[in-house]
């Protein structure tokens, strides 16, 4: 399991994932964004090859 999701990626579904889980009943599907975001790792990035990650610079 490797890194997928950056860091405005993370932020951004820790902010979604809290809006959604105390809407309703239902927020429980909000779990799922805090879930990614905690693990840094999305299931639905793989098929595609996709990453949020900030590419590291060269000669660090």
């Amino acid at each position: 399991m490797q890194i997928n999701v950056g860091r405005k990626d993370r932020v951004a579904r820790i902010v979604i994932g809290v809006g959604v889980y105390f809407q309703s009943w239902l927020g429980a599907i909000g779990i799922v964004p805090l879930f990614t975001a905690v693990v840094r790792w999305c299931p639905a990035y793989v098929p595609f090859g996709t990453s949020t990650c900030e590419k590291e610079a060269a000669g660090n």
